[in-house]
C-alpha cells in the first residue's frame, strides 16, 4: 500500500534501466508510481513487469505526458539524447510547482563516444538544460547520477550510498530528498546550486571507469555530513 503521507511520483523513462529500478525502489517503499514510456502499450508491459516483482505495489501504467499531469513530482530517467524532444512534448503536461528531479547525464556515448567522456552542454549542464525547457514556476533539482541501475533493479542488494543534489533552493532540495530517501539506503546530501551539476553528473562517467575497472557497481558515500541536513527546509 502507497503511504498516505507520501506524494505520487511518476517516472518518465520507466522502461529504461535506471526508470525501471527507481519503480520498483519506490514502489517496494510504498510510494505509489506512475510507471511512464513514450507509448502507453510499453508502459503497460513496464508497470506488469515491475508489479510481477513488487506484488501488491502501487504502480500504474501512462503515456509520458499524460503521467506528468498527474504527479507533482516527477523524475526524469531518460538518456541525454532524448531529453530535448522529451521535454519538449511534456511542455502542455508540466505546470507550475511541480518538482522534475533530473537523472540525465550527457556521456558522450549519446553519440557513439566513449561511455566515460562527458559531452559539452551548452547551458552548463543536462539540469541546466532541464530547468531553461520547462514552463515558468517548474522547478528542476539535479540528482541520482551516482547510484547505479543495476544495483537498483536488483531488490536484494542493499544499498547504502550518498544521492548529490543539486538546485537553486534548498526548500526544492528537501522535497526531492523526501521522495528519494523513501529507499532505503540512500542519503540525500546538498550540494548547493543548480550550476554545480555540471560536476555531479561528470561523476557518472567516473563511476563507469572505476565499475568497468573493478567489476563492481560502486556508488558514493560522503563521510562527516551531519545528519540533521534537512532541518528547517
Amino acid at each position: 500500500m502507497a503511504s498516505p503521507d507520501r506524494e505520487p511520483v511518476c517516472i518518465v523513462g520507466a522502461s529504461g534501466a535506471l526508470g525501471f529500478g527507481l519503480t520498483l525502489r519506490l514502489a517496494k517503499a510504498g510510494t505509489a508510481v506512475i510507471a511512464a514510456s513514450r507509448s502507453a502499450q510499453r508502459a503497460e508491459e513496464t508497470a506488469e513487469r515491475a508489479l510481477r516483482l513488487v506484488p501488491g505495489a502501487q504502480i500504474s501504467p501512462a503515456e509520458n505526458a499524460a503521467g506528468a499531469a498527474q504527479a507533482a513530482v516527477v523524475i526524469l530517467a531518460v538518456p541525454f539524447r532524448n531529453q530535448s524532444e522529451i521535454l519538449t512534448n511534456l511542455q502542455g503536461s508540466l505546470r507550475a510547482g511541480q518538482l522534475v528531479i533530473d537523472t540525465t547525464v550527457p556521456l558522450a556515448a549519446a553519440v557513439s563516444g566513449k561511455a566515460t567522456r562527458m559531452l559539452g552542454v551548452w547551458q552548463g549542464s543536462a539540469a541546466e538544460q532541464a530547468q531553461e525547457m520547462v514552463p515558468a514556476g517548474v522547478v528542476v533539482v539535479g540528482a541520482l547520477h551516482t547510484v547505479s541501475a543495476r544495483a537498483l533493479c536488483d531488490l536484494d542488494q542493499e544499498l547504502g550510498e550518498d544521492v548529490l543534489l543539486c538546485g537553486e533552493r534548498r526548500g526544492d532540495k528537501a522535497r526531492a530528498a523526501r521522495v528519494i530517501e523513501a529507499i532505503p539506503g540512500l542519503r540525500c546530501i546538498d550540494c548547493g546550486r543548480l550550476e554545480l551539476a555540471r560536476i555531479t553528473e561528470s561523476l557518472t562517467a567516473l563511476l563507469i571507469s572505476v565499475n568497468t575497472r573493478h567489476k563492481t557497481h560502486a556508488g558514493i558515500r560522503l563521510t562527516r555530513v551531519p545528519d540533521e541536513r534537512w532541518e528547517g527546509s
